[in-house]
């Protein structure tokens, strides 16, 4: 597989499921037992549904029966899971489309499920038509699972919403930048070996209770990690106890250079997010919406224009400054073009609104990369914190006996407040800023989940199943 497609949801093939009429009960069993394709809405409910309704003590998993089976029995019975399985299929039964003696339902299927479902409708009468693509409608969109961590990672997508099925599959991306803010606020050794060890006891998935939060495990550990490397950097041990050396700076010591460090931070990830929506919105709507679109080339320009001024200014280079000046102008006339495109009835009012649309994007950019000078605060404000606890540690330490025992417990119950209260903090705001600064860029539409009819057969082992 290439860097390429990797880096994309996996390929949707517009499909047909065909068997003859006699058939096609037997068919759709196979289908379900799969897992991998994805029906258009169910049509109404039958027999089964009803006898079902009569029947039901709370949710049940489905299941079908390899044969028609005798609903008279299962409701005697109470086999609810059969019957919720039989009423699933009755609503696809009753949907699908009949000519003659052949009947189908027309779907989503994997490209690399599309072999393996094949050949397995075929040993029963049925047949997988691949079909073109309709004009205007995007395929659902799965995700390739390419393994914990990226699993792990996955949940901040989901959180945001569902990646169109054109766009780039962010979820690495997301998952690394995440957790290096969060490190940068959470910079302390100390700290960051606890959270790193709770991920490692999610991993392992003991005790028990805690296995359901298993699959967590990397994204734990990471963020632990990189509070481990902001540590080392501002030689942080469960605060300036001195067991570190400072690699890099002392918060506390060089606010303003870390305030520097932050901003400059944001402005790398914001120029990764801009190239990663150039080429989403290329995908979405060709060339013409990626330059004019604001997270597009024209936001771009406009990104970089500014932050050339800035740095000129900043370097006292005329030369810098004027180009960025330029730059920047042409970002806002190739917006401006955008949004005048997109107004509704033109005229006066369309450019009134194109220039409000216009400041709001200057605005926009200006407020998004300094709203990453909170990874320099809300760091600042956890060594601060450690700072406190480690001088009321060694305030008490040289009182005696007694407040050596009160130091010890000052220093256990000061950093465990500390730990969480800014595992918390520092949790939250790395999530604002993915959401509200990286990912409002990179996403401009939602698509809609690949969600596979899947309900197993009793008795057999699952043929497939969606990844």
């Amino acid at each position: 597989m290439s860097w390429r497609e990797a880096a994309q949801p996996v390929r949707m093939q517009r499909v047909a499921v065909l068997a003859p009429a006699d058939l096609l009960r037997d068919v759709l069993v196979r289908v379900a037992d799969a897992g991998v394709v994805q029906f258009e809405p169910d049509g109404r409910g039958g027999e089964a549904a009803r006898r079902l309704h009569r029947v039901r003590s709370g949710d049940v998993a489905p299941k079908l029966a390899a044969s028609r089976p005798d609903l008279d029995a299962l409701e005697g019975a109470g086999r609810s899971d059969l019957l919720a399985g039989e009423a699933e299929l009755e609503g696809h039964l009753s949907a699908a489309v009949r000519h003659g003696a052949v009947a189908g339902l027309v779907g989503w299927c994997p490209t690399p499920d599309l072999p393996g479902l094949t050949a397995n409708l075929t040993a029963v009468g049925g047949a997988v038509v691949p079909l073109p693509m309709p004009v205007g409608v995007d395929p659902p969109t799965l995700l390739r699972s390419k393994g914990p961590v990226h699993r792990s990672f996955a949940g901040l997508v989901r959180t945001y919403g569902t990646v169109a099925y054109p766009d780039v599959d962010p979820t690495m991306a997301a998952g690394v930048a995440y957790v290096l803010m969060f490190g940068m606020m959470f910079g302390d050794a100390g700290h960051g070996l606890l959270l790193m060890a709770a991920g490692v006891t999610l991993a392992i998935g003991r005790p028990g209770r805690l296995a359901r939060w298993r699959p967590a495990w990397p994204f734990v550990a990471g963020a632990g990690f990189t509070g481990i490397l902001f540590g080392l950097l501002y030689g942080e041990f469960f605060g300036p106890t001195g067991v570190l050396p400072v690699l890099w700076l002392a918060p506390l010591a060089e606010p303003v250079r870390l305030l520097t460090a932050a901003v400059g931070s944001g402005a790398v990830l914001l120029s990764v997010a801009y190239a990663v929506a150039i080429i989403n919105r290329w995908r979405e709507g060709g060339p013409r919406l990626a330059v004019y679109a604001s997270s597009g080339i024209a936001g771009a320009a406009l990104f970089l224009g500014i932050g050339s001024v800035a740095g000129g200014l900043y370097l006292s280079s005329d030369a810098l400054a004027v180009a960025g000046a330029g730059v920047a102008v042409m970002g806002l006339v190739l917006a401006g073009i955008g949004f005048f495109a997109a107004a509704a009835g033109g005229g006066a009012a369309g450019a009134l609104q194109a220039g409000v649309q216009v400041f709001d994007a200057v605005v926009r950019v200006g407020s998004n990369l300094i709203s990453f000078a909170r990874l320099a605060a809300f760091g600042l404000t956890h060594s601060a914190l450690g700072w406190l606890v480690w001088l009321g540690t060694a305030t008490l330490f040289g009182t005696g006996l007694l407040g050596a025992f009160a130091a010890v417990g000052l220093f256990v119950v000061g950093n465990a407040l500390s730990f969480a209260l800014e595992a918390l903090v520092a949790g939250i705001q790395a999530l604002r800023l993915e959401f509200y600064e990286l990912f409002s860029r990179v996403f401009a539409v939602e698509g809609r989940p690949f969600q596979p009819w899947h309900v197993p057969t009793e008795g057999a082992a699952s043929s497939g199943e969606a990844s």
